[in-house]
């Protein structure tokens, strides 16, 4: 979980502080490649168009970017004149598309625009979701630092708990394994001097049961139920040929 949302965190935190604001240059920067191009057939329909006479028109002309500064690039400098290449004649020539990839890989942008500009609501939004994805990744963090300090173990006298509390094998009343095949849960009930209550064995927490790492959680059970003296209560399969309305009956 803390992987998850620390993932998230990082992908919405640079949408909303760069990522965005970097597809509208893009967004815009393709929209007057476009534009330059219509621009350039209309002057050229009309009659005879110079180099010269385009690279003066072309120089005066300046990207239509939005008013709004907070959906663009801080280190944009505006207005923008229309880049070098848009004011080359022969270039313009070759048609825009072709123009707008040799431009992008010249610069290192992304050749790829969104369909739509994206307004400075849509980037609060990811400002708003990167706060919460923050968050969360702390919450997990807190549970993942608390549960990789805790452990269970158990010796020849006594039941360690995660929490630290020694439960001597005398005061262990029962051990619940029904769910421990499905779930990997086991709970305990003690009773004496050490106190009295309910201990849960989580196994995945707990050590786990990769058979790479010799099933750490299989191992503290078997260690358990070799030096438990008190009721164990788990499921067991009904032999064939005898009947019974539940094919897995508790057995104690």
């Amino acid at each position: 979980m803390l992987l998850l949302f620390g993932v998230f965190a990082v992908l919405f935190y640079r949408d909303g502080s760069t990522g965005y604001r970097k597809k509208n240059e893009i967004f815009y920067l393709h929209k007057t490649f476009e534009q330059a191009s219509n621009k350039f057939l209309e002057a050229k329909a009309k009659g005879p168009l110079t180099p010269a006479e385009w690279k003066m028109y072309a120089a005066k002309q300046t990207v239509d970017f939005p008013d709004d500064r907070a959906v663009l690039p801080s280190a944009l400098e505006l207005p923008m004149p229309w880049p070098a290449i848009l004011q080359d004649y022969a270039k313009m020539e070759t048609q825009w598309n072709l123009l707008w990839r040799e431009y992008t890989k010249d610069r290192g942008l992304d050749a790829t625009t969104p369909e739509e500009p994206y307004d400075a609501q849509k980037i609060k939004e990811q400002w708003i979701v990167f706060g919460g994805s923050a968050l969360l990744s702390l919450v997990a963090a807190f549970f993942l630092i608390r549960t990789v300090r805790r452990s269970i173990s158990v010796d020849g006298e006594a039941l360690t708990t995660q929490l630290g509390q020694r439960i001597p094998f005398a005061d262990l009343k029962s051990l619940d394994l029904r769910k421990w095949e499905t779930k990997g849960l086991a709970f305990i009930e003690f009773d004496g001097p050490s106190g009295k209550g309910t201990v849960r064995i989580d196994g995945l927490t707990y050590g786990g049961f990769k058979k790479e790492n010799d099933e750490p959680a299989e191992r503290l059970i078997h260690h358990l139920r070799e030096r438990f003296s008190g009721e164990i209560i788990e499921y067991t399969t009904v032999p064939e040929g005898e009947s019974s309305d539940d094919p897995a009956t508790p057995a104690a």
